[in-house]
């Protein structure tokens, strides 16, 4: 049987290389990180929010009956594909 590490995994420490490799240039050159610099407009997410809520209805309405089942059975084939 395999002895058990004593080294804890931190909540936050990244798992994959490449994330921990990021991390560790982050803390070097003392840049912000990604999350951070990223700052939304808000008049841009409030249009955005308002086309999303009633997009989907008004797809809906403008489909024909023909239409709406060939998506679904697109839909279906998809979800059910092995």
């Amino acid at each position: 049987m395999a002895e058990k590490s004593s080294k804890r995994r931190k909540k936050n420490e990244p798992v994959d290389t490449n994330e921990l490799a990021f991390d560790i240039v982050q803390d070097l050159t003392s840049e912000e990180p990604r999350e951070a610099q990223r700052e939304k407009n808000p008049t841009a997410v409030k249009r955005g929010r308002l086309g999303g809520l009633k997009g989907g209805k008004a797809r809906a309405a403008k489909l024909t009956k023909k239409k709406r089942s060939q998506v679904a059975r697109k839909a279906a084939q998809a979800r059910w594909k092995t």
